[in-house]
């Protein structure tokens, strides 16, 4: 009998345009609230600076307010970039975070900056250029949590707390760190698909077991625009491809509403981008989108699907991850009667 394969939800707390950070931080809530209702795994929010269109910066903060209004789903970062922090304050932060939710706090780290130079010199941190760098932070953060007394400090909270750690990648790098500290690992296929395949491959390949992990766990994210028809979802799914071809442009910005026909509009090189990157991304009504997941999942074997998708609407961005818990149901269900 074939397990069902969890989904989870990727929000970025995307400010809209003509909106505030507040209402997007309480949006956040709310689709927690709701994917909670509805099944999904975990919600993940992700940190980013000095982005104009993202609320999620202080993403300890934002994941304490999801927490607190939560019961059962998990919560975590999806990822904080541990290039721009002392490893000891995030294991204070998810400590504590861990210490209010027991059992509930998932900690995902990726090595990019999340940033650019500026913003790493406004957060006192110098990006260093040695690959072993990240992987070195992330050993110290697991000593932390470990209450390692070779480190001569305690993280408190932190110390002996309970928060499985992820590797985040989008490229073969984290893959081959995941598989030699024996971690989980989640590949950022939602915005950058290319080495996906290879990464998965890597991973599984060289995974060694660890404390936390028996064998390999990888998560796959995509972008799921999910409406009543495919039309609807087409013009759903065009606020985000207006952000990311802005963010290519070097003038990202807020979450701009949709507009009808916008893809077709584009030079051919913005649509060859926006096809590339949008690869990993289920587009349409539910037969449209059930079909696409099911080619992700036989494509990648993955045990977890976490999903995100920037919508303007945030009714429609519920009724899309409602859709998209179906079309998880239904898959569960044809993988059991098989």
């Amino acid at each position: 009998m074939a397990a069902m394969i969890p989904f989870s939800i990727l929000d970025l707390s995307s400010i809209i345009t003509g909106g505030s950070a507040g209402e997007s931080l309480a949006n956040s809530l709310d689709l927690a609230r709701h994917g909670e209702a509805l099944g999904y795994k975990r919600f993940w929010m992700a940190e980013h600076h000095g982005m104009e269109g993202i609320a999620s910066a202080a993403t300890a903060v934002a994941l304490a307010h999801v927490a607190a209004g939560t019961t059962s789903i998990r919560i975590g970062a999806g990822g904080i970039m541990l290039p721009n922090h002392a490893p000891i304050v995030i294991a204070e932060q998810f400590g504590t975070l861990a210490a209010l939710h027991p059992g509930r706090v998932d900690l995902g780290l990726g090595r990019a900056p999340g940033s650019d130079m500026k913003v790493a010199q406004a957060l006192r941190r110098t990006l260093a250029s040695d690959p072993n760098h990240f992987p070195r932070d992330v050993m110290e953060l697991q000593a932390y949590f470990a209450d390692d007394p070779e480190l001569g400090v305690r993280a408190i909270p932190g110390a002996g707390a309970d928060v499985p750690i992820y590797i985040l990648g989008s490229s073969l790098f984290g893959a081959q760190l995941a598989a030699a500290l024996g971690l989980p690992y989640a590949f950022a296929s939602h915005f950058a698909p290319a080495e996906l395949d290879s990464a998965l491959a890597i991973y599984r390949r060289d995974f060694r077991p660890s404390a936390q992990l028996e064998k390999p766990y990888a998560i796959v994210a995509m972008n799921i625009f999910a409406a009543d028809s495919d039309a609807e979802a087409e013009l759903l799914a065009t606020s985000m491809q207006q952000s990311f071809v802005a963010l290519r442009t070097g003038n990202p910005g807020r979450l701009p509403p949709p507009v009808a026909g916008y893809r077709d509009s584009l030079p051919l090189q913005a649509r060859t981008m926006l096809d590339h990157v949008l690869q990993v991304s289920a587009i349409g009504g539910p037969e449209t989108v059930k079909a696409k997941v099911t080619e992700v999942i036989a494509r990648t074997a993955a045990d977890e699907i976490i999903v995100g998708g920037m919508m303007f609407d945030h009714a429609a961005r519920k009724r899309s991850y409602a859709i998209a818990a179906e079309v998880r149901d239904a898959i569960a269900a044809e993988r059991q009667a098989a």
